[in-house]
C-alpha cells in the first residue's frame, strides 16, 4: 500500500458548511434509514459449531417518508461474527477461504492460547469472546459522497456490540480490484475505506483495524449525524 492522502485543511466552521451542504443533497431524511440484519446459514446446520464462523448480511434503507423508489435502498453490509475461544478458533473454520480473514485470524490470534494476542487483547473492553469481522461496506450512488457509510457502519456494529468485544478488517487495495478500472483506483478506493474506519473509532494495529465495540466514537458517529441533519433544517 503506502499511498497517503493529502486534504485542503479547512477550519471547523468551513468543514461544518461543506458537511451540511452535502446533507442538503441527500435523496431522503438519513434518519429514516432502517437497518436489517440477516445471519446466512444452510438448513442442516443446527449445532453452533456447524456454523462458525457466522456469516451476517446488513441492508440499509429507507423505511419511510418522501424518498425516489430508486433511491430507497441506500447500503450493504458484509460482517462475518468469529468466536474467539480456543474450541471454536476462527483458524479452525473449515469454509474460511477469504484471505483478507486468514490475515486477521493470524494477526490478531494467539495460536499457543487460542484467543487474542495479549497485546491486542489488553486494549479491549472485556466481554463475549467474539469480534466483528468487516469485510465490505457498498453505498449506493444516490448516497455516496454524503458521510454517510461511517455513521450506517458504527450503528451496525453498536447493535452488535452486546455479542461481541471487537470489530476488526483488513484495509487493502486487493479487495477493491473487483470493483475498480484499475490499481490506481483500487489503491484509492483503500484509502477512503481506512479513512472511513478511523473516522469512527478504528485504529491499526499490524496492519488490521479494530475497534473496541464499547468505543465512544461509534455512537458519536450517530450523534454527528442527527447534529448535521438538524443544521439542514435551520438552513
Amino acid at each position: 500500500m503506502g499511498a497517503t492522502s493529502h486534504r485542503e485543511a479547512r477550519g471547523p466552521t468551513e468543514s461544518r458548511e461543506v458537511t451540511v451542504t452535502a446533507m442538503k443533497q441527500l435523496p431522503a431524511n438519513p434518519l429514516s434509514i432502517n437497518l436489517r440484519f440477516e445471519h446466512q446459514r444452510l438448513w442442516w446446520q443446527t449445532d453452533d459449531e456447524d456454523h462458525m464462523p457466522e456469516r451476517w448480511s446488513v441492508s440499509a434503507d429507507v423505511g419511510g417518508g418522501q424518498c425516489p423508489r430508486e433511491s430507497r435502498h441506500v447500503a450493504d453490509f458484509a460482517l462475518v461474527i468469529a468466536d474467539l475461544r480456543r474450541e471454536r478458533n476462527l483458524l479452525d473454520a473449515p469454509d474460511l477461504g477469504d484471505w483478507a480473514m486468514e490475515f486477521i485470524a493470524e494477526t490478531l490470534i494467539d495460536p499457543a492460547q487460542g484467543r487474542l494476542h495479549p497485546d491486542l487483547d489488553e486494549l479491549i473492553t472485556p466481554g463475549v469472546a467474539r469480534m466483528v469481522i468487516v469485510r465490505h461496506v457498498v453505498l449506493t450512488p444516490p448516497w455516496q459522497g454524503h458521510g454517510l457509510g461511517g455513521a450506517l457502519l458504527a450503528g451496525a456494529l453498536r447493535a452488535l456490540a452486546p455479542g461481541a468485544r471487537l470489530a476488526v478488517s483488513r484495509v487493502s487495495p486487493l479487495d477493491f480490484l473487483d470493483a475498480t478500472p484499475d490499481k490506481v483506483s483500487a489503491e484509492l478506493a483503500s484509502i477512503r475505506f481506512g479513512a472511513l474506519l478511523e473516522r469512527i473509532g478504528f485504529e491499526q494495529w499490524r496492519e488490521v483495524h479494530f475497534v473496541d465495540l464499547q468505543h465512544p466514537q461509534l455512537l458519536d458517529a450517530r450523534m454527528e449525524m442527527f447534529e448535521h441533519y438538524d443544521d439542514r433544517d435551520k438552513m
